[in-house]
């Protein structure tokens, strides 16, 4: 087992101090990142003393540690899963050879863009939350946020290690870049279109964090797979911090869901417009929440039908996610059923016809359904949530037909069912099936800091337990 280097000004496992010139680069690129940390990152708790979980090691059992931080004084790192001796390229027309232990110079400009991609989602998600502190619902969730977005900030900083160790001068400037851009900014935005919406509430925050990070996740498992090894070893180790981030939204969705149960016991009504008056947040409201976030994370998996993704798997960069799970790892002569819209559709019969398509290229329509898959379990165990309270409402998933700007179904009118529609009943009707303005500013107008320990805001229940066993009214932020 690889041991990280803590006492280094990078902590690492990667030997950094062997590599004096990669040291120096990553030693110069560090300043300005924490630059980009305090003028872009949690808005004015920077002198905060925070219950921070830090990586310590790499190995499952143990592998973090926990204690009061400020944030700019997190121990950000390069930290990569222990190499597997002797591993070999599980997939695609090089099955079986060796692992790439430097670039193939025919997969380098490919293999730059889906780094500088990724890269760019981690500090992206940190501007996007930069002012939720300021409305946090309690302690507990203040601290949660702050995990959230140092661990992303020290995805950053792996990505950012691939850059500088194995793309010389143009990762070093793509690095730099990563910093440059910014999350909703007209001029210099950030690559992918989800990452520039705002997120200025807390409902927002866990619907983001349990659909967007957990694309996240299926990203991250589709490159642990990669014919590249550090990639892999990167991604891999990643993913041990990304659960956190799926288990804050998983669970502040449970949470809201626990305390509208609570409001429609004591007002005997589950009326939306009775919830609203509570101070809660009424389940068709909920949904449509759902609706968004869930079809927003979608298009960040690509076209149903790509070529890159084709070439991706058959180079070996870029796999599907649990790989060994699939029957055939070459998927040459295979081929996947489609559904795509049919081309000037009168409004007869569903608009809907199927292809088949060679299976590489559907490789993103296949990660896709996998992550869809996923989502549901979430929504499964709500359900329960609801059936057990005897509330007659269950909260669903919209097909992946509805609302998507990426694929074949891009600007195709469905409703949430997925049935093809005309442009004006979309019109008509988008308003009932995504957060309207009104929706919005009522949700907002729910945003009132609590910041006192063991308190909590009225619209959520309290978490089940508190972090690291710790009680749920202990002093998680010191806000000063």
């Amino acid at each position: 087992m690889s041991t990280i280097q803590y006492g280094d000004r990078i902590p690492n496992n990667v030997r950094l101090d062997e590599d004096r010139v990669l040291q120096r680069a990553l030693e110069h690129w560090q300043p300005r990142f924490l630059d980009w940390w305090k003028e872009s990152g949690p808005a004015d708790f920077q002198s905060s003393d925070v219950y921070l979980r830090t990586a310590v090691g790499v190995d499952a059992k143990g592998w973090a540690s926990y204690g009061q931080v400020r944030m700019p004084d997190y121990r950000w790192g390069i930290f990569l899963a222990d190499a597997e001796p002797g591993r070999k390229i599980g997939f695609g027309d090089a099955m079986g050879q060796d692992a790439w232990q430097s670039v193939p110079g025919e997969y380098r400009s490919m293999l730059r863009r889906f780094i500088v991609t990724q890269g760019d989602t981690e500090p992206a998600s940190v501007e996007q939350q930069r002012m939720l502190g300021h409305i946090a619902p309690s302690l507990y969730d203040l601290r949660n946020l702050f995990q959230i977005n140092v661990e992303e900030g020290r995805h950053l900083w792996a990505m950012v290690y691939l850059l500088h160790a194995y793309f010389g001068r143009d990762g070093r400037e793509e690095a730099e870049a990563l910093l440059e851009r910014h999350s909703g900014d007209p001029d210099n935005a950030r690559i992918l279109e989800t990452f520039n919406e705002p997120i200025d509430d807390w409902l927002s925050l866990y619907m983001f964090t349990y659909f967007t990070d957990r694309d996240g996740k299926y990203q991250l498992k589709s490159f642990a797979e990669s014919a590249f090894d550090p990639l892999s070893r990167t991604c891999r180790f990643m993913l041990t911090e990304e659960a956190h981030h799926m288990f804050v939204g998983d669970t502040g969705i449970g949470r809201v869901i626990r305390r509208t149960i609570d409001l429609m016991k004591e007002l005997k009504t589950d009326d939306p417009a009775a919830i609203r008056r509570a101070g809660g947040i009424d389940m068709e409201l909920l949904q449509r929440y759902l609706n968004y976030w869930f079809t927003s994370s979608l298009d960040l998996f690509g076209g149903e039908d790509s070529s890159n993704a084709a070439s991706a798997f058959a180079t070996g960069i870029k796999g599907r996610p649990d790989e060994a799970g699939y029957a055939d790892h070459l998927e040459r002569d295979t081929s996947f059923e489609l559904a795509r819209p049919v081309a000037d559709w009168d409004g007869s019969g569903d608009g809907i016809a199927v292809d088949e398509i060679p299976m590489r290229n559907a490789t993103n329509e296949v990660v896709r359904q996998s992550y869809i898959r996923d989502c549901e379990i979430g929504l499964k165990r709500w359900n329960r949530t609801l059936e057990r309270a005897g509330t007659g409402f269950q909260l669903a998933l919209p097909s992946s037909h509805f609302r998507r700007k990426i694929g074949a179904w891009a600007s195709v009118p469905t409703d949430p069912s997925g049935r093809r529609i005309t442009a004006g009943q979309f019109s008509a009707g988008i308003g009932d099936w995504v957060p309207s303005a009104d929706d919005k500013a009522y949700v907002k107008s729910l945003m009132v800091k609590v910041h006192e320990p063991g308190k909590m805001a009225g619209w959520i229940a309290p978490p089940e337990r508190g972090i690291n066993n710790l009680p749920l009214d202990h002093e998680y932020v010191r806000v000063p």
